[in-house]
């Protein structure tokens, strides 16, 4: 059944649900995780009709409530030892509240941040623990520390690895939307982790981002290779929205993957920042004059909601400097680095991409090894940055790529 007129028409082209367009696209995320169990449309569709548009409070308030609720179902279903419901429930409160926690920032709550994190993660980690295959809780050196992870077995004996890279904020739970069990079930061993500005490793560690990721995945690689039930000569990487950068560019540097995925192509990530500012704005910085760059952003009004998004950007990069973050961003340039790519790629190309448009393709011109562009249309409800809405669509079409790549079909 379709919406009445009078209210469709009241909508920008596109949205169904929010005219705030970060609203609609995280809904759209929320709903899309139904078809990893990992969500109810009549839960998202109950916890949107408490939402007033554009109102991160109100936003963050009725995510809560939903994720508390199915959390209170999952402990329940524990205790009585149906785990099926519990591992189930867990899922769906942990992408409630993480979706809750996604505007934290612009709330009453905001102190609490942390507290409103770890809840969502030991959600997905009673569902881990839950899961009906072997689900291992790792720590992989990196520096003078560890990397939290979680590797999915694919059965026994040595099975080719895929590592799953997150992007700039998105959670542990959603990789599953990414292919994370799909992966094991198709019998790779899948490993997620938190990289520096991701998760724990930002919320627990203080880890921050940084652009030479092959730092991050040079180690991951090196823990892997030491592991006998993984084919050291078969280890891919991929990754989804900021990591559509991260991945080539370790891919650039760390020769022993066997494939690499990007979903979307990203070679410059600064132009996610940089396109609705003003070219006056972007000489300040190009000149290296902070005082009069930031003295420009003091003198602009900003909505409240406006500013909580920014602040939720900057704070991986340990910075409330717009102007450094840009000063930093003109590192992340894969331009010179993307044609030292061995492996075989899979740069994905979904209509409408919001962030990086035409990045994709870009990407894959400027990539000399083999290569595959693979496009997500609107016909197909596959739009939009990450294709939000095609999880499963997705992720048969990437792995079946990668079971082609490595020999595996």
């Amino acid at each position: 059944m379709s919406a009445p007129p009078d209210q469709r028409a009241s909508l920008p082209a596109g949205h169904t649900l929010f005219e705030d367009e970060g609203f609609e696209f995280l809904t759209l995320i929320t709903l899309g995780s139904t078809a990893c169990r990992m969500a109810e449309v009549g839960e998202v569709l109950a916890a949107v009709r408490e939402i007033e548009d554009g109102d991160l409070q109100s936003w963050f308030d009725a995510w809560l409530r939903a994720g508390e609720r199915v959390e209170g179902i999952a402990k329940e279903a524990e205790a009585a030892g149906s785990e099926q419901t519990a591992r189930d429930a867990y899922l769906r409160a942990s992408m409630y509240i993480g979706t809750a926690f996604f505007n934290v920032l612009g709330t009453s709550s905001a102190d609490d941040k942390v507290a409103v994190w770890r809840r969502h993660r030991d959600d997905v980690e009673a569902a881990f623990r839950l899961w009906p295959t072997p689900v291992e809780k790792v720590a992989i050196p990196y520096e003078d520390t560890a990397l939290e992870g979680f590797l999915f077995s694919g059965g026994d004996g040595e099975r080719p690895l895929l590592i799953f890279n997150n992007g700039s904020d998105g959670t542990i739970v959603e990789m599953l939307t990414f292919g994370l069990d799909e992966a094991a079930r198709r019998g790779y061993h899948a490993l997620t982790f938190d990289g520096p500005g991701q998760g724990q490793a930002l919320y627990e560690q203080g880890l921050f981002f940084r652009y030479d990721w092959e730092r991050v995945i040079t180690p991951i690689v090196d823990w892997a290779t030491a592991r006998p039930e993984i084919d050291s000569k078969l280890i891919a990487l991929t990754g989804c929205s900021q990591a559509g950068y991260w991945v080539p560019r370790a891919a650039a540097f760390e020769h022993r993957l066997a494939a690499a995925i990007a979903d979307p192509g990203v070679v410059e990530v600064g132009t996610s920042w940089t396109t609705h500012l003003p070219k006056q704005m972007l000489d300040l910085v190009d000149a290296g004059d902070k005082k009069d760059f930031d003295a420009a952003m003091e003198s602009v009004e900003l909505p409240p909601a406006m500013l909580a998004v920014g602040q939720k950007r900057m704070e991986p990069y340990c910075t409330d400097s717009i102007f450094d973050i840009l000063t930093e961003l003109k590192r992340w340039d894969l331009t010179d680095v993307a044609g030292d790519i061995k492996c075989p790629v899979l740069v994905t190309d979904p209509e409408g991409e919001q962030f990086w448009p035409g990045q994709s393709q870009r990407l894959y011109e400027l990539i000399e090894a083999p290569k595959t562009l693979m496009k997500f249309t609107a016909a197909e409800g596959a739009n939009w940055h990450c294709e939000p809405t095609a999880p499963v669509l997705r992720t048969h079409r990437a792995l079946d790529w990668l079971d082609e790549t490595l020999g595996r079909r």
